[in-house]
């Protein structure tokens, strides 16, 4: 009785705008939660696609708060380890949730975080029952249903698709159009099924039928059909999927967002399991099957894959004049554009097979997991012997195995892995999280990967996009002191044992984070943010063998503000500039933009107009643009220029909704953009892109 009695005085008082129990979920904008998670400006080729996909998905199918786990929560970024050990404990307390209000009674859970939340959750009506059709019945009624069609093109021409010039020493140009095409099918049910279909070309690329070379008119296919919760077997897998275990220090499969502005939640990884695929990216997924069965606390995941992958193969002959076929690495570009690009398309083949064995206690505070997979090329890898490549991987196979483990207690959260591979290399990483009180989160992570430990689908945290040769400490904070502010600051030092690319002595270094925000009313946001990186590289124009290193010191700032006054209309405000200096004289950069974004009943219009003016591409700007559905844009910017682009979405029909945007960047005192067979001549470039969505 107390606890119904508490819930009508949140509906009737707590939320602002409750007209039911449902809460009113209205249409996304994905622009702040984007920015707090990948606010670095820089090229660290963090694979944002794959979580803005995961993310996508479970704004379109939210997770049902009373069926869910603690990695499912942990996916979202959104809530820290202790806050979703407290929703869990409270559950055992008081039994499932009566409504998505139900949250604001839940300790350490703040408004904040709710709003936050609520668009990627629900509470499902406890009476209704499972349905028990067969499965093509299932399919044919669901209404998490559709085909999305997109067109891209850059209206000026490339170099790469001019006619020869006799006289350039140039013999190469794209075999296929300037188009982009994209494909995707895709219908899911949550806790039941998920099938999916993408295809795309790439700019550059031929939309042709040729069996020799793999090509069956788009030039890139994906599928996947997944299965949930039948019978014993937790999750079943056919065609393209992802694996996601412990830290990711073994198998991360791309979904991680690194450092940012959101400083406690993405320290630690989800422990996820077997995830459908259904990005573009050509390289960071799995294709077989893949299953996980459940033995009572213990989750068995059993895994294969057989895939095609890009590379140059080279043929060296030894003394009895046999030849034997060799790559130095896969290529991850996904490009088949040119003879060349198309030559290395699918020429070594990789299988992969392993297990993983996951146990999580009765009360989801002790989760420890224990993987072991092997993985074969059809050709071996051999560096081209650089003496930062010493002890890169060589040969055709290997193996690894890794133990993981996460533990709650009170307010803290515990997690780690230690893992191995064949040569004998280590990797761990160890952290926590800690709420201190209502106000203060802390979170500290130490890792270190040796400079021989060879992982090929691990993506744990780090400095450097690989977990390899690097040892450092983490340290992050989420302070709110009062009200709607918020501080968060994060500092990270890391030493590099070994030569890299690029840095021809054992280096190290230093980063620290800044960021101040405050949201006085659901209308107006504005936050301050300050970033600072200190890292070896090797210094510009050295023509010795060994180049001398030196600290390369970055220096971002950035000031935000966003303003709503009424429904139809918001202004977004954004002032970001940056320094680079490295023994040398100090260049800079700044970005200037000014958002206007119009949305009235079925039609959503966002415009933004930007100047920048950098110094060198060392300065470079770069910030998030709004795209079409299920794309993601963050480009760069260098030189001298303004920079336009609107985005137009309309519904003509409820079951039908169109974008389009055009962009033009306009560049001064430039005569060409880009280079190689990417050169435009002259100072503009303008991109259109159409995206058709039907939802059957």
């Amino acid at each position: 009785m107390r606890r119904s009695l508490l819930l009508c005085w949140f509906i009737l008082c707590g939320l602002p705008l409750l007209q039911a129990q449902d809460y009113p979920r209205r249409q996304l904008d994905f622009d702040l939660l984007v920015q707090e998670l990948f606010a670095q400006q820089d090229d660290d080729q963090v694979p944002y696609e794959d979580y803005y996909e995961t993310l996508f998905q479970y704004y379109q199918r939210p997770i049902d708060l009373n069926h869910t786990s603690p990695e499912e929560l942990a996916a979202l970024f959104i809530l820290s380890r202790p806050q979703i050990t407290s929703f869990f404990s409270y559950l055992a307390a008081n039994g499932p949730l009566l409504s998505i209000y139900e949250l604001q009674a839940i300790p350490d859970f703040d408004l904040l975080t709710i709003y936050k939340l609520v668009y990627f959750v629900q509470v499902q009506d406890a009476g209704l029952a499972a349905d028990q059709r067969p499965l093509w019945q299932r399919m044919v009624g669901e209404d998490n249903n559709a085909l999305i069609l997109r067109y891209e093109r850059t209206l000026q021409q490339r170099r790469g698709y001019t006619p020869l010039d006799p006289d350039s020493r140039s013999t190469s140009r794209y075999l296929g159009s300037p188009d982009k095409l994209y494909l995707r099918y895709r219908i899911s049910h949550a806790r039941d099924y998920s099938f999916g279909i993408t295809a795309e070309k790439d700019a550059g690329e031929q939309f042709t039928w040729d069996s020799r070379t793999h090509r069956y008119g788009f030039d890139y296919y994906s599928a996947h059909l997944q299965f949930y919760n039948k019978g014993r077997f937790k999750a079943i897998a056919l065609g393209d999927y992802q694996l996601q275990f412990g830290q990711g220090l073994l198998l991360s499969s791309g979904y991680s967002v690194g450092k940012g502005s959101e400083t406690i939640t993405t320290v630690s990884r989800p422990n996820l399991g077997i995830r459908p695929y259904s990005s573009v990216l050509e390289y960071a997924y799995f294709r077989g099957a893949a299953a996980t069965y459940t033995l009572g606390m213990v989750d068995v995941t059993g895994f294969y894959s057989n895939k095609r992958v890009d590379a140059s193969l080279q043929v060296q002959q030894d003394t009895l004049e046999n030849s034997d076929a060799y790559f130095s690495g896969i290529q991850t570009t996904g490009f088949h554009r040119t003879p060349t690009e198309l030559a290395n398309k699918g020429q070594a083949r990789e299988q992969l097979f392993g297990a993983n064995a996951s146990y999580q206690s009765r009360d989801k505070t002790l989760l420890l997991g224990v993987t072991a997979f092997g993985l074969h090329y059809s050709s071996p890898i051999r560096k081209a012997g650089a003496p930062y490549q010493r002890f890169e991987f060589s040969g055709a196979t290997n193996y690894n195995l890794g133990a993981n483990y996460g533990y709650t207690w009170q307010n803290v959260y515990l997690f780690g892995e230690t893992a191995i591979s064949k040569s004998s290399g280590l990797g761990m990483v160890n952290g926590f999280v800690a709420s201190l009180s209502n106000r203060v989160e802390l979170a500290m992570l130490y890792r270190a990967y040796t400079r021989h430990f060879h992982t090929f689908y691990g993506s744990a945290f780090g400095e450097a996009t690989r977990s390899i040769n690097e040892r450092g400490l983490y340290t992050g904070i989420k302070i709110k002191p009062f009200g709607p502010w918020e501080l968060t600051a994060y500092y990270d030092r890391f030493r590099f044992p070994w030569l890299r690319y690029r840095v021809d002595a054992p280096s190290g270094g230093y980063e620290y984070l800044l960021r101040l925000s405050v949201k006085p009313n659901k209308q107006t946001m504005l936050y301050g943010q300050f970033r600072t990186e200190s890292k070896g590289l090797n210094m510009a124009n050295n023509t010795t063998p060994i180049d001398y290193v030196a600290q390369a010191l970055r220096r971002n700032y950035l000031l935000y503000y966003e303003f709503a006054p009424t429904a139809v209309v918001s202004f977004k405000s954004r002032v970001q500039c940056s320094s680079y200096a490295q023994e040398s004289p100090k260049t800079t950069g700044y970005l200037i933009a000014q958002d206007v974004n119009v949305t009235f009943r079925k039609i959503r219009l966002s415009t933004r107009y930007a100047l920048f003016d950098t110094d060198s591409y060392d300065t470079r700007q770069y910030v998030y643009e709004r795209d079409v559905l299920s794309a993601f844009s963050i480009p760069a910017f260098s030189g001298t220029g303004t920079r336009v682009y609107a985005l137009l979405q309309v519904s003509p029909l409820r079951s039908l909704d169109v974008w389009v945007k055009y962009g033009l960047t306009h560049y001064r005192h430039q005569d060409s953009i880009g280079s190689g067979l990417d050169l435009i001549e002259g100072s503009r470039r303008s991109d259109v892109k159409v995206q058709v969505r039907y939802q059957f």
